[in-house]
């Protein structure tokens, strides 16, 4: 729809918005704006909201009234300032920088010194007393208003540049002249004529206007929306355009330009984290152009800069409640706040972070869960290397984000796809990355550069994506024209050789280095426990905040488990229970032949004898797992695979037996076996005969199936343990299914009950993963004690397609092309698949007010799903046992979202 304007306010000056405004203002606009409200030194400016960037993208135009209230604007912010727009001898020059809801660093476009022409640069020199800094500023307009506004090669400025270097034999372009910028410029100015059959724009209010629409264009440009993918940011929120009156880094050893942190974004500790940049203006410093000194260094450059700067940033975090991500600039001597926002962090910051400011007393536990995320908590659980394993080290960089990151060097973004996308794990390395190099990023398993500081583009966007990132390696040479890096010794790493980055400790070393489990895992298994070190001090942070998780959350945790193995992993995890037990893993192997001959039985006599041969091995299976989880709930499902998994492949025994017919040795078993092969071929054996359908075809198999549960329980129970077990009767469609075995099941439980003088408790229930299961649930509810929705096939039959076959032929291209944002299999579809999940819900609890209801596909465990549950009311969710803690987290952080907690028994 499209948006309307009547009486719509356009443009904000940063005097009238605040930090709740985002959905509005952007997160850049809003925060500069609550700047200004708490007195902080911020260059005036103003706004265009996201509605003008809605506007713009749904017909091409920007709003009719939008050019009128931003030259209202503009004018009131130049007689503030005292000088015009682009003026002659003393002009007024701004910034026009992007600023969507949620951070997307570098993934838009920002134009900086708009105003500046042929004309205005000689006043601006004047005016400044310093004439290289007037041409240094000219020639970065433009350079990034040819990239970003008009479309040009970013690589022709960039080679003009280091030609210009090369020419005055110096490294830097700091140490290039004035006469040296002066004459860039004008190679500049040919370049942008040459590619765009236009020149430079002299007019600044041209300059300006083409810069806000570039701005604006810049929202659906490919590396935004690929950002945007990854992330999960909705792609209709449109961007904010921050219109801001310039102050200057780049005007010699008393200024600068700086990234502050109010924290370490890499562990969390608290101290003076930042890099600084002398003589240096706005994008340098994340560009990663030239490397940086630490922050506390300004302290002997700049003390009242310095002294400023702390306070601001007490203030910041304290009034934010959080970790600050702040830019500044110091235009000589005088300190400004360019942006702050809450910033992006490692996991294991978030973790020591969220328990620090709960120490703090500036947020509570329930706060502190919404500091965190189940994505953050899995990647704690990743290996780490191993640090007594011999290996070859390189270099040391800085260590950005960590992680332990292993595969073949490539060194661009291009191969970095097209060789992960074959299925080789690689490690971009770069001599600093930009914007255009996110895909690459997201390709790899970790980054490492030559250039750069905590706070470049590649230690920010690794961060945010929680990859493994060493930014900064100075003494490893990159060379991306020759597909190499040589280290100190001349060491040389081709493109291909595999090389290991520790982004903990920023080492990197030459070839695989074994790794050892996370510290985190230990805990969980109980192995390891808080103490003073570093890996200790994140454990604590995690044993506090699952802590605050278990207290808070209403859904149970449950895990998925076939053995009692698993089913202790899973309990040392904080599994509550077993969700589903898959009863068709206990009969591979061995056991195979024994289905078989189950299934293919002539004769009830032959039948009988199969099931007998099944029945005390079935036993064995379910009382280890009940001995395993005593005391707490087993949900056993009846055996459900589709039935050629129990079958001989009917082309390869088809092939054995004719070249047995051929060779006139032909095996009558074999011929026998073909034969009713034949007979019970399925094209499309995931909806043919299984679960239900196998159980009432085969007479027997699924009371020998609730015998042994019966008897494994009432076994367990007579040595004094407390088994729970529940029978789950799987693909059903029909309450008349389910009715039948029902009434067999509990014929068997009360044999059992007679025969072992014991009273035994076993809810019957049935798995929701049909469409028409879900449609009828009131029907079902009659029937069943317990739901569990088995999400994976409820997916597939509601989608209509496996996803064994989809997900690698057109699940990229449907990423790609937006029609998925994530797969319907790692996230559930709530508006598909969810809708059916909550209706199922509503009607089977309407039946059976005490229907016990539950979750056991893979979505269990996936955060955004666990939301998802918790919202329709399930009682748990169940998920591997690996998966267990980031769902005992995330519904945790569901209760305290939605401030409804505590446990819940059923």
């Amino acid at each position: 729809m499209p948006v309307s304007e009547d009486r719509q306010k356009f443009v904000y000056d940063f005097t009238e918005g605040n930090k709740d405004l985002k959905d509005l203002l952007g997160g850049k606009g809003a925060n500069l704006a609550e700047m200004t409200n708490l007195g902080l030194p911020v260059p005036p400016g103003f706004t265009i909201t996201t509605e003008a960037c809605k506007v713009y993208l749904e017909g091409g135009e920007e709003p009719p009234s939008m050019r009128d209230e931003v030259t209202a604007h503009l004018e009131a912010l130049e007689e503030r300032m005292g000088k015009k727009l682009g003026q002659a001898d003393d002009p007024l020059l701004v910034s026009v920088r992007s600023g969507a809801k949620f951070s997307m660093p570098g993934m838009m476009d920002t134009v900086l010194n708009i105003g500046l022409s042929d004309e205005s640069v000689a006043g601006l020199a004047v005016q400044a007393g310093d004439e290289r800094f007037a041409w240094d500023s000219y020639r970065r307009l433009i350079q990034m208003f040819g990239k970003t506004v008009l479309g040009v090669d970013g690589e022709l400025f960039e080679e003009a540049l280091e030609e210009a270097k090369r020419a005055k034999g110096v490294t830097t372009d700091v140490d290039l002249a004035a006469a040296d910028l002066k004459a860039l410029v004008a190679q500049f100015k040919d370049i942008v004529a040459k590619e765009t059959g236009r020149d430079f724009p002299q007019a600044p209010r041209e300059q300006m206007d083409l810069a806000i629409r570039a701005v604006f264009d810049s929202w659906n440009g490919d590396r935004a929306k690929l950002y945007r993918r990854q992330e999960r940011i909705p792609g209709d929120l449109g961007t904010a355009v921050n219109i801001c009156s310039m102050v200057f880094g780049n005007l010699g050893p008393d200024s600068g330009t700086g990234v502050a942190f109010t924290r370490d974004p890499a562990s969390g500790h608290q101290g003076v984290y930042g890099d600084y940049l002398q003589n240096a203006q706005g994008e340098d410093v994340v560009a990663g152009i030239r490397n940086t000194m630490q922050l506390a260094e300004l302290e002997q450059l700049d003390k009242a800069s310095y002294d400023q700067l702390m306070q601001i940033m007490e203030t910041l975090e304290t009034h934010y409640k959080d970790l600050c991500d702040i830019e500044f600039t110091i235009e000589r001597g005088k300190l400004w706040m360019l942006q702050t926002r809450v910033g992006k962090r490692t996991a294991g910051a978030a973790f020591r972070i969220a328990t620090q400011l709960v120490d703090q007393g500036l947020i509570d536990e329930a706060e502190a869960l919404q500091r965190v995320t189940g994505a953050q908590l899995a990647q704690l659980m990743f290996p780490r290397f191993d640090e007594k394993a011999k290996a070859e080290l390189l270099g040391r960089g800085i260590a950005a984000s960590p992680g332990a990151a292993v595969g073949r060097a490539v060194f661009d973004s291009y191969t970095a796809v097209k060789w992960s996308r074959s299925g080789e794990k690689v490690i971009l390395i770069r001599r600093e990355t930009n914007p255009d190099d996110l895909d690459g990023m997201i390709a790899s398993e970790g980054i490492l550069t030559s250039r750069g500081g905590k706070t470049s583009h590649a230690a920010v966007v690794a961060r945010g994506m929680g990859k493994t990132c060493v930014c900064g390696a100075e003494e490893l040479e990159v060379d991306t024209k020759q597909r190499r890096m040589t280290a100190p010794g001349g060491v040389v790493v081709q493109e291909g050789d595999v090389v290991s980055i520790d982004g903990s400790s920023g080492k990197v070393y030459l070839g695989e280095v074994p790794v050892v489990p996370s510290p985190v895992v230990e805990y969980f298994e109980g192995r390891m426990h808080a103490g003073a070190d570093d890996a200790d001090e994140l454990v604590q942070a995690v044993h506090r905040v699952m802590a605050y998780a278990d207290r808070m959350r209403r859904l149970r945790v449950r895990a998925n488990a076939d053995n009692a193995e698993d089913a202790l992993r899973a309990r040392r995890f904080g599994a509550q229970g077993i969700g589903l037990c898959r009863t068709e893993h206990m009969f591979l192997g061995e056991r195979r032949e024994m289905v078989e001959r189950l299934i293919l039985a002539d004769t009830d006599t032959e039948r009988e004898e199969a099931l007998s041969a099944l029945l005390p091995l079935q036993k064995a299976d379910f009382v280890e797992l009940f001995e395993a989880m005593d005391g707490l709930p087993v949900t056993v499902r009846l055996l459900d695979p589709p039935l050629h998994e129990f079958l001989p492949d009917i082309t390869e025994l088809s092939v054995r037996v004719a070249l047995a017919e051929a060779r006139e040795d032909a095996n009558e078993n074999d011929l026998r076996l073909l034969q009713a092969v034949h007979k019970l071929h399925e094209q499309n054996p995931m909806l043919g005969l299984r679960g239900v359908r196998l159980g009432l075809v085969i007479p027997g198999l699924f009371a020998m199936q609730v015998r042994a549960i019966a008897e494994a329980a009432a076994e367990r129970k007579n040595a004094k343990g407390d088994p729970r077990a529940e029978i789950m009767i799987p693909l059903v469609g029909t309450v008349q299914e389910l009715e039948i075995v029902r009434e067999e099941a509990e014929r068997v439980i009360a044999e059992v009950e007679a025969a072992s003088g014991t009273g035994l408790k076993l809810p019957l229930g049935t798995m929701i993963e049909l469409p028409r299961a879900a449609l009828t649930a009131d029907q079902i509810a009659e029937a069943a004690e317990f739901f569990s929705f088995g999400t994976n096939d409820l997916t597939q039959t509601v989608w209509g397609f496996s996803r064994d076959d989809v997900e690698a032929s057109f699940f990229t291209a449907y990423l790609e092309k937006g029609i998925f944002g994530v797969s319907p299999f790692e996230t559930i579809d709530k508006d598909g698949v969810g809708s059916l999940v909550r209706s199922a819900v509503e009607a089977g609890r309407a039946t059976r007010p005490d229907l016990k209801l539950g979750v056991c596909g893979e979505h269990g465990g996936d955060p955004e799903s666990v939301h998802f549950f918790h919202e329709v009311g399930l009682d748990y969710v169940s998920c591997s046992p690996f998966r267990v803690p980031v769902a005992r987290l995330e519904a945790g952080r569901a209760a305290a979202l939605n401030g409804k907690g505590g446990s819940d028994s059923r």
